[in-house]
């Protein structure tokens, strides 16, 4: 079976040489028109040669692919193709048992979103293509994502993704765990983002000019306001948190290189996981392996650090070494 790059493209352009019997096509013209599809499609000059072709062909003509009644005339020392029904097209076919296969994975993928807001039509699309395809359900699911539909906020995603979307400012009504009374400010959306099983939205606060984030189990509620809305143009979000941890970003903050001390027994895992994509091995021993990653140190940062537990040890910068230190001493006191 034929699974490489560009496989699609390939059968149909095939296909559509064995429907025309107004031409002779011999292997050399299939070969020509596969790269001539690919090179329309994808834009690359990187071909396939004979032997890719006659993979092609021999797929299409099995039960895995269409079974296509492909005829192979003679003329002299050369063979040309064409199918033996006129009215065949693989157009007309039901899908094959690889693109069903494919299928299956991609609506396998599409499960992760079930449940959430925003994406209820995934499970209505789940079933009626299973029945559509003819499609064998699962026993079980075999693949599982971290989620907690428990979340409080949940309810408010649809809307707000909408509001993104539609470019509509808010009028947000927000109580965070230290506040005592709730605030009102008037937020420009621009981006969802899920960290540690929460969301954040971000925008421009206008009620502070400045770019914000609110957890939206902290949301209470929310309407659309009367201001014109607020596009975009200054932030692009992949590097908005590419020196961070999490989802505290302060502009005012410097981005600060960690040194830390990994135990040998830990270090597998944080090598398989980096804490950040800034991760290097600077130094490495029989007992230890000294790391370092440049980040801005933020309450996300402390927190995955001390996850760990002692199987780190933060050398530098003093500064966030005496925060250890004086957590660590909290938490023996509360044990004495």
């Amino acid at each position: 079976m034929a699974t490489n790059k560009h496989a699609t493209i390939r059968y149909h352009a095939l296909d559509k040489c064995f429907a025309n019997f107004g031409r002779k096509f011999f292997i050399e013209d299939l070969v020509e028109a596969s790269n001539a599809a690919i090179y329309e499609f994808t834009g690359t000059e990187n071909g396939v040669k004979k032997r890719q072709v006659f993979d092609d062909i021999k797929f299409m003509e099995s039960d895995q692919g269409w079974s296509i009644p492909l005829e192979r005339v003679k003329e002299g020392k050369r063979v040309y193709y064409r199918y033996a029904d006129r009215a065949f097209t693989i157009k007309d076919q039901g899908i094959n048992q690889a693109e069903a296969e494919q299928l299956k994975e991609t609506l396998t993928i599409l499960s992760r979103f079930k449940g959430m807001p925003q994406f209820e039509w995934i499970e209505e699309m789940h079933i009626r293509l299973t029945k559509v395809f003819h499609l064998k359900e699962d026993v079980g699911s075999i693949v599982g994502f971290e989620q907690n539909p428990f979340l409080k906020g949940l309810d408010h995603f649809t809307e707000i993704f909408n509001a993104i979307q539609h470019g509509v400012a808010l009028d947000i009504v927000y109580q965070g765990f230290r506040q005592n009374t709730p605030t009102q400010v008037t937020l420009h959306p621009w981006y969802l983002k899920q960290f540690n099983n929460r969301w954040f939205l971000f925008g421009h606060n206008e009620t502070y000019n400045a770019i914000s984030n609110f957890a939206l189990d902290r949301i209470l509620q929310f309407t659309s306001a009367k201001v014109s809305y607020r596009e975009n143009k200054q932030l692009d979000f992949d590097a908005y948190f590419e020196d961070v941890i999490g989802v505290t970003v302060r502009p005012d903050v410097e981005v600060e290189t960690i040194q830390i001390r990994v135990d040998n027994a830990l270090w597998p895992y944080i090598e398989s996981k980096p804490l950040h994509g800034s991760q290097k091995v600077k130094h490495k021993s029989d007992t230890e392996t000294r790391i370092e990653i440049a980040v801005q140190v933020n309450h996300e940062l402390l927190a995955l650090l001390f996850s760990y537990l002692d199987g780190l040890e933060v050398i530098s910068p003093p500064s966030l070494r005496s925060k250890f230190k004086a957590l660590a001493e909290s938490i023996t006191s509360k044990y004495l």
